[in-house]
């Protein structure tokens, strides 16, 4: 039985409906300038530049994206602040320190986390695994 790549892709897209943005600062802190009052390095204004746009997700390290619990079952999970994007395999390779912004969402009712609209996040990892149409990658809560 050969692999259907056109289905595969049909079922992740179901998944792949927030907005992302994936910023990079090209010169890194070489080009932050130190602010002598506060100690602190201040990137200069623009600083980063954006390097993709398109649908992906973000979601919980883990957790099955579209599975519903059993009712009435009870399942004993370790709380968790760990996220992965997923991202189209045909996305931009990405580094590490790259930053990826919920610019909003195309989910029909609304966004499957409303409190992640506007959230930024750092690639902490190249990839965790890059699959026949997706790829995740490990991210880390910025603000």
């Amino acid at each position: 039985m050969a692999f259907d790549v056109d289905g595969a892709r049909r079922v992740v897209g179901r998944i792949l409906d927030d907005k992302l943005e994936v910023w990079r600062d090209s010169a890194g802190r070489t080009d932050d300038v130190l602010d002598e009052t506060t100690g602190k390095l201040v990137p200069p204004a623009p600083d980063e530049e954006l390097v993709w746009h398109g649908l992906g997700a973000v979601m919980l390290l883990g957790r099955p994206a579209i599975t519903k619990p059993v009712g009435g079952s009870l399942a004993v999970e370790p709380p968790t602040t760990d996220y992965q994007a997923v991202l189209p395999v045909d996305a931009p390779a990405l580094r590490r320190d790259d930053v990826v912004r919920v610019a909003g969402s195309v989910r029909p009712g609304g966004p499957r986390d409303p409190q992640l609209i506007g959230r930024r996040f750092r690639f902490s990892d190249e990839a965790v695994g890059t699959y026949s149409v997706v790829r995740l990658v490990r991210v880390q809560v910025i603000d």
